[in-house]
């Protein structure tokens, strides 16, 4: 089932259920997905790997925007923003915890041979493509940086 058709679904069972939360968050990932239904050059439908991308991009605008909220002691906002991601997580594959994300980056180091901070690029690139909807870019990129220099 594609994941258009699930939030179609947690929609109406949204409205139903008259879930004030669910509806802001469900109704966001229905419009990103439209949005990338009708862009330029997109093609019929979006594969598993662009949805993901999709879901991982509106966390990431919300933690973003939670970020400045509370800087700018806008609490009333950044709760709002709070449930969205609570909502949309619930789409995305289960988040890896930081030792298994150090696992996974110490294997990648070993494997590679990179010992000094100049190798971070080549690291990080594998460490993204195999992490890819199990951790967040900035998790990743902090535990390679804490390895790299433990190591180097």
């Amino acid at each position: 089932m594609s994941l258009e058709t699930t939030i179609n679904e947690h929609l109406k069972k949204a409205m139903l259920a008259k879930d004030e939360k669910g509806l802001r968050a469900l109704r966001a990932i229905k419009a990103a997905i439209l949005l990338a239904k009708t862009a330029e050059g997109a093609g019929e439908g979006m594969t598993e790997d662009a949805e993901l991308k999709l879901l991982q991009k509106l966390v990431k605008q919300r933690k973003d925007s939670i970020e400045i909220f509370e800087q700018q002691k806008r609490d009333d906002l950044a709760v709002k923003e709070k449930e969205e991601v609570e909502v949309i997580e619930q789409f995305l594959p289960k988040q890896l915890s930081t030792e298994e994300i150090k696992q996974v980056v110490a294997q990648i180091i070993q494997q590679t041979g990179v010992s000094t901070m100049s190798g971070l690029g080549q690291v990080m690139g594998i460490a993204t493509k195999q992490l890819a909807g199990k951790a967040d870019g900035k998790a990743i990129s902090a535990i390679v940086k804490e390895l790299l220099t433990v190591n180097g």
